[in-house]
Order: C-alpha cells, then sequence, then structure tokens
C-alpha cells in the first residue's frame, strides 16, 4: 500500500511538473496548429503526405539519391496501410544493449489479433559480443478511439561484457573493468494521448534478482573484472541483488515533424520512477527527469539549429544507496560524445547538447555540434565541466536518419561514433521496460 500510495501522488507531481514545461515550452497548441505533420509520443510523428524534403546547398549525386529512394522501398515487406506492421516474422536487429558488438540478430514474429484490436509480438537476438535478448509484449493500442494503449512486456537479457570505471566524476579511465548482468524484467504499462501532441504515460514492474558475475562472452577486451577491481563496492557487499519492485509516471509534449529526423518543433518531458527494494531496502530510491528539446529551420530548412538538456536526479533515504547498475552514466553518443560509453556513474547527472546540421546534399548532412555535462552525488554539485566539440555526418530519408558517423573531441582525446540512429532520437520514449543498466 505505501508504495501504490506514493506512485499516486508523485504521478500527480511529474503531470503538474510536466504542465508548466509544457506552458514555459511556448504555447504547444498555437505550435501544434501551424504543424499538421506533429504527431504522438510513441507513434510515428509525420503525416501520411510528408513535406517535400528540402534539397541541399549541392547538387547531390545520382548514387546517393538511388540508394536512399531503395531504403522505403526495401521497408514495405514489414509495413502495410497506413504504416501499420504486417503480420509474420521479421528479422530482429535492435532491442540490444549498447556495447554488444557490430551486430545483433535473431528472429521475430509479431501478429494483430482480434480485428487489430490486439497487438502481440515476440523476438530474441544474440550480439558479436554473446550478448543475449529475448521479450515478448501483448498490446491493446486503439483503445478509447486511439488514446488510450494498454500492454504488458517480459523481458530477458545476459550482458557479457558491461564497462564500468566507477562512481563519481573523477572516476579514472584507467580504472576500466567489466561486468556481466542477466536480468528478467516484467511490465504492465498505460499511455494516455488526450491531444495528439501530449501523451501520459505509466508503468508498473517487477525486476528479478538481476544477477552481477565475471565478464564473458566472445571478442573480449581484455579488461579485468568489475568486482575484483571495484570489490569495496556495496553492489559486491551483498551475496546476491535484491529485486525491485517499480513504478513509473511520465508525461511528454512532442511536436517535432518527426521523431527520427526532426527539423521542427520540439520535445518536453518530465517523469517520476521509484524502484523498492523487496529484500534488503538498502538499494531503495526515487529517480527524477526532466528533459527538453527544440528545432528550428533556417534557409528553408537547409539549416536545422537543435539544443537539448536533460537532468536525472536520484534521492534516497538517510544510509540508502543507488546501485551502480541502476545510476544514471555520463558518456557515449547521446550525452557527450568524447567519452566512452558508461564513462561515469553517480546519483544525478546533467548534460546540454547544441548541434548546427547543414544539408549539403538533399540526403546527406553536415552537423557541427557542441556537447557539456557531468555526473554529481549532489544536484548542487552539478556543472558542465566536461564538454566535447565535433563533426558529423547524418545519412537519412526525409522522416528517418539510418547512419551517422560523428568525430568528437575532449579532455581524453578523439572518439569516433557510428550508429543507425538520429542523437536526440531519445530511446526512452518507447522503452517499455526498466532500463538495467541506465542507459541515456
Amino acid at each position: 500500500m505505501p508504495f501504490r500510495f506514493e506512485l499516486l501522488v508523485e504521478t500527480r507531481r511529474v503531470v503538474a511538473l510536466g504542465v508548466l514545461l509544457a506552458v514555459i515550452g511556448g504555447g504547444l497548441p498555437a505550435i501544434v496548429s501551424a504543424q499538421d505533420r506533429a504527431g504522438a509520443v510513441q507513434q510515428p510523428i509525420a503525416s501520411a503526405i510528408p513535406s517535400p524534403e528540402p534539397e541541399g546547398f549541392l547538387r547531390e549525386p545520382d548514387f546517393i539519391t538511388r540508394a536512399i529512394n531503395f531504403m522505403p522501398r526495401s521497408l514495405r515487406g514489414t509495413v502495410g496501410e497506413e504504416g501499420r506492421t504486417k503480420n509474420g516474422f521479421y528479422p530482429e536487429f535492435s532491442n540490444m544493449r549498447t556495447g554488444a558488438g557490430w551486430i545483433s540478430a535473431g528472429p521475430g514474429y509479431r501478429r494483430w489479433l482480434f480485428n487489430d484490436r490486439a497487438y502481440v509480438d515476440a523476438s530474441a537476438a544474440v550480439s558479436w559480443r554473446q550478448y543475449r535478448m529475448a521479450q515478448a509484449r501483448f498490446e491493446l493500442p486503439r483503445l478509447a478511439r486511439s488514446r488510450l494503449i494498454l500492454g504488458s512486456q517480459a523481458r530477458w537479457q545476459d550482458l557479457t561484457q558491461v564497462t564500468f570505471f566507477g562512481e563519481g566524476a573523477e572516476a579514472a579511465e584507467a580504472n576500466r573493468a567489466e561486468y556481466r548482468l542477466q536480468s528478467t524484467n516484467v511490465v504492465g504499462y498505460a499511455t494516455v494521448r488526450p491531444r495528439q501532441w501530449l501523451s501520459v504515460g505509466g508503468q508498473f514492474g517487477w525486476l528479478d534478482r538481476p544477477s552481477i558475475q565475471s565478464p564473458t562472452g566472445s571478442f573480449q577486451r581484455g579488461n579485468p573484472d568489475a568486482r575484483e577491481v571495484f570489490a569495496t563496492n556495496i553492489v559486491y557487499s551483498l551475496p546476491e541483488q535484491p529485486a525491485f519492485l517499480h513504478g513509473e509516471a511520465s508525461i511528454a509534449a512532442d511536436t517535432r515533424d518527426y521523431r527520427s529526423h526532426p527539423s521542427r518543433g520540439g520535445l518536453y518531458r518530465a517523469a517520476w520512477a521509484r524502484y523498492s527494494d523487496r529484500d534488503t531496502g538498502v538499494f531503495t530510491f526515487h529517480r527524477y527527469e526532466v528533459e527538453g528539446a527544440h528545432f528550428v529551420p533556417a534557409a528553408a530548412s537547409r539549416i536545422v539549429f537543435a539544443v537539448h538538456g536533460w537532468l536525472v536526479t536520484s534521492d534516497t533515504a538517510e544510509g540508502d544507496a543507488v546501485p551502480f547498475y541502476l545510476q544514471p552514466s555520463f558518456g557515449g553518443n547521446n550525452t557527450v560524445r568524447a567519452y566512452s560509453d558508461f564513462r561515469f556513474h553517480d546519483r544525478n547527472l546533467l548534460t546540454l547538447n547544441a548541434e548546427c546540421r547543414l544539408a549539403l546534399f538533399t540526403h546527406l548532412d553536415v552537423a557541427l555540434f557542441a556537447d557539456a555535462g557531468n555526473v554529481a552525488p549532489r544536484v548542487s554539485q552539478l556543472n558542465l565541466d566536461k564538454r566535447a566539440n565535433g563533426i558529423g555526418l547524418r545519412m537519412h530519408t526525409r522522416q528517418s536518419t539510418f547512419a551517422r558517423f560523428d568525430v568528437a573531441y575532449g579532455d581524453e582525446g578523439w572518439r569516433f561514433l557510428f550508429r543507425t540512429s538520429d542523437p536526440l532520437h531519445l530511446a526512452r520514449l518507447s522503452r517499455r521496460t526498466a532500463a538495467v543498466p541506465f542507459m541515456p
């Protein structure tokens, strides 16, 4: 009962905070009226009739145009009428955690039921480094005239080589270590869309005793076992990790024209979560998030300015702790790109990003970016001392970025990144199960 009561109270708080953010964001309903293409979170944002693609500053070579035109045609085998995914088997290339290696693959199967009123999906995959995952989802996506989504998901994963450098902003790069994480998580979730641009969501789930072991798998990088390097960490002082009862409430206002390749509009989001340690009580904590991103086009959309900010805070009772695998982590392709994934861990995180994207060709952008942020044990100690600057290339269709290459420079030198999504895609918007370990 106390957990459910707190969930209700905190839900009201986060809804109030989100409404305030939406108002501060600048009159979202008016923005939506001017942007017919905007859509709801967790749904394709673009309209059925997309606007013409802006031409680049240079004439696009024919081979790039042909390659881009092939991408939508290659996807038509999996997408049916009105953008709905088709029934049947499909290859599972996603749903794998950061650090899995160059590629992951496996089988998937999905089917619409009861005259398209229900949807089931199941998939499994194994990666280059022998990361493994399996998930199954059941969803009712069209309740209350498609304003309400109800669903549940179960996910099992085995991550063989998760990187850990220690806790705090001063964690030394020389302390790089690895651990293996196995976990099973089951959640029920709901999303309400009172307006096309506004979504209110919640979930309630069970994270069954995560297992923290020695690293294993193929193509190991030769890093030491985290339990040897960080033997005094509170996580390793327990004979086994506790089970968690967890809940989350969130509100998001999204007026971006396209979620995976936005050129105008904004996103404003607030979230609250609670993880209740059901065995020892030591790892019970609250997590709060506030986030905003905005995209401003110029020169007939040939130039797009993007800004993004994200604050994550954790709160515990006196003497309690947040285990490192659930602490906010800083570094990697979605925070400060000059640092490795999972480079810094602590209770609180702040990150700011700014990009200027120039359409070199119709389907190829050049991006100049600057990142800054840090982690800290207290919110008052957060700063922007860790920074990166860089340049990147983005290959995209009108609606989706499918390849990007970034070169970033910071205090720890140069870093080169290749990813298959926009840096501000924000996968957490559609996350069904709790993120273990925490990932930006």
